[in-house]
């Protein structure tokens, strides 16, 4: 099973599945990602592949089974993931579940390379409004003064 639909989301570039298997697929398939992208970056000997790339390529078509997912693999979707140090996938839960089962759908993809993700944030929500209030309080001392100020110059 995690073959063919390996095989799939390889040819296709995204799948429409369980939630259950999405997640069981995406284990599966970065391992043979990282294998492509390891055998990309082995130096080529007179034009021709070396034996740890053709060893790589082996192994990902034990685990995959279809050559020509593979191939398409191989020479041109493991350059896309030669800068990317992992998590060359995407999981979305889709909202409705199917109909004759009612199981949760998700929809799983390979990311794209300009694709940078999401950026963490640094510190909890607490600590950003703490800071947001300490910041508006040191902006009113300062505004205070100068209100002051405008109205002794007209008295004078």
């Amino acid at each position: 099973m995690l073959s063919n639909m390996g095989a799939s989301l390889i040819k296709h570039g995204r799948i429409e599945t369980t939630l259950t298997k999405a997640r069981a697929l995406r284990p599966f398939i970065e391992k043979v990602i990282t294998k492509a992208k390891n055998a990309a970056a082995l130096p080529k000997e007179n034009g021709k592949l070396s034996a740890s790339a053709i060893h790589l390529r082996r192994l990902a078509l034990r685990d995959v089974r279809d050559e020509d997912a593979i191939t398409l693999l191989f020479n041109e979707k493991a350059a896309q993931f030669a800068n990317r140090p992992g998590g060359y996938t995407r999981i979305y839960k889709l909202g409705q579940p199917r109909i004759s089962d009612a199981a949760e759908m998700a929809l799983i993809e390979l990311i794209t390379a300009e694709d940078q993700g999401y950026k963490k944030s640094k510190g909890s929500k607490k600590a950003k409004k703490a800071g947001g209030k300490k910041a508006a309080k040191k902006e009113a001392p300062e505004a205070a003064p100068a209100a002051e100020a405008a109205p002794e110059e007209t008295k004078s």
